[in-house]
């Protein structure tokens, strides 16, 4: 078995693919019946779903991100149209950021 993708549902599949290309890399690319998807380097692909509700409460799942810098990764993120969610955390583990896409699907950043 492998993970071949991981699905993302959402209103806007376009707006949303362009965002996680413009943060991950990869071309973003329109499929039939309103879908979208990335494959960033080093990633399986990501795919946006069309769903006709917004996103309601807390993601069930969420990605973290390795980054060298939050700061400068969530500046990017940010520029691209997230938001921040809280503060930067640290703990035994390590640091990280919580952010959320333009529909607010929340992902961390994540540094040792």
């Amino acid at each position: 078995m492998r993970l071949d993708q991981v699905v993302i549902d959402c209103i806007e599949p376009a707006r949303l693919v362009r965002f996680w290309a413009g943060l991950l890399g990869g071309e973003p690319v329109l499929r039939e019946r309103g879908w979208a998807q990335v494959e960033p380097p080093g990633w399986p692909r990501i795919s946006f779903q069309p769903v006709p509700e917004g996103k309601v409460g807390k993601n069930r799942l969420h990605l973290d991100i390795g980054v060298e810098d939050i700061a400068a990764a969530t500046d990017k993120a940010k520029g691209l149209g997230a938001s921040v969610v809280g503060g930067v955390v640290t703990d035994e583990q390590g640091s990280f950021q919580v952010v959320s896409d333009p529909e607010g699907n929340e992902f961390c950043f994540v540094s040792d």
